[in-house]
């Protein structure tokens, strides 16, 4: 029996494993990997305490940060997936995890949720089809391949124009597609890129379709003030549209917002099921950061813990 379950490895979930271990809290830490979305990306500059590290150095440095002190506290399970988290008739919860055909299951006194979220992908036709044939959901980990050629990323918030900033460096060309004719995007970064002449930015379009033979060649998208449907010759396509809040294991579990997050309570990060919190990407709180996942998984260890120590 474990006092907590952490679910989660990126910093929402490293930084209550972290805290977990030096209160001294009997904890399984479960994770595929370290890092969460951050990974993909070349290099963060808000993170706090670091002028500008790549996202695979951070993931590196959440995981030592870890190890370094989980000792006999904190049992890290990596590599594994959790299939569902389930309350019993004693109040205590049940986990089921699992690596490839393996499955375990361990219980716990409480449950945090730090999954984050997944991204989420492109459904115009063809996507599926294209998908790591010319069509990526990663620019810095794909974006070399496209050496002098032109490409298209589609989003409107930073991590669009970021992947954008980085594929500029070394394509022929970069358009920007926007469902919408405003950026969710800091406007001092947008600015910076309207300023490179390889740069190009398309807004109120909807993609309808990806076109090519084996690989992509193309999209066509719909100008929405116009109705027009309008055909782009390409050779990469970057999806950079959102992300789904990856809460699928406890969706029986607590409830959940409209748009699938995990409802808190922000005073504490609780969730409506007693022994049970969660902090980060997946969940409903206003803003979504790196520094801010971190601070949120905080509070709620300090609640897990003083919750622990008095049931």
């Amino acid at each position: 029996m474990y006092d907590l379950v952490i679910i989660g490895g990126g910093p929402a979930g490293v930084a209550a494993g972290v805290y977990a271990s030096r209160k001294q809290l009997k904890t399984l830490f479960v994770t595929e990997s370290f890092g969460g979305q951050s990974i993909v990306s070349d290099g963060i500059e808000n993170w706090i305490g670091e002028i500008k590290i790549p996202g695979i150095e951070l993931a590196k440095k959440l995981e030592n940060h870890l190890e370094a002190y989980s000792g006999d506290v904190v049992d890290i399970k990596k590599g594994y997936r959790v299939n569902k988290v389930s309350k019993d008739e004693n109040d205590n919860f049940s986990v089921e995890i699992s690596r490839g055909d393996d499955k375990e299951e361990y219980k716990a006194k409480s449950i945090l949720v730090a999954t984050g979220s997944d991204r989420r992908k492109l459904t115009a036709e063809g996507a599926d089809e294209f998908e790591h044939k010319g069509l990526t959901y990663c620019a810095s980990c794909d974006g070399p391949l496209f050496k002098d050629k032109d490409v298209v990323v589609v989003g409107g918030g930073n991590s669009a124009f970021e992947s954008a900033a980085q594929l500029l460096a070394y394509c022929k060309s970069v358009t920007l597609i926007h469902r919408r004719d405003e950026f969710r995007a800091d406007p001092v970064t947008v600015e910076s890129l309207q300023k490179d002449s390889k740069f190009k930015i398309i807004t109120n379009a909807e993609i309808t379709e990806i076109t090519g033979e084996v690989m992509v060649g193309g999209l066509k998208y719909k100008d929405k003030k116009s109705d027009k449907e309008i055909t782009l010759n390409v050779s990469g396509i970057f999806v950079e549209i959102g992300a789904v809040p990856a809460v699928s294991f406890v969706s029986e579990l607590v409830d959940l917002a409209d748009n699938g997050s995990i409802k808190i309570d922000p005073w504490n990060q609780k969730t409506n099921v007693d022994g049970v919190w969660a902090a980060g990407d997946c969940t409903n709180v206003l803003y979504h950061q790196n520094n801010i996942a971190m601070g949120d998984a905080v509070r709620a260890l300090e609640d897990i813990y003083l919750w622990i120590k008095s049931n």
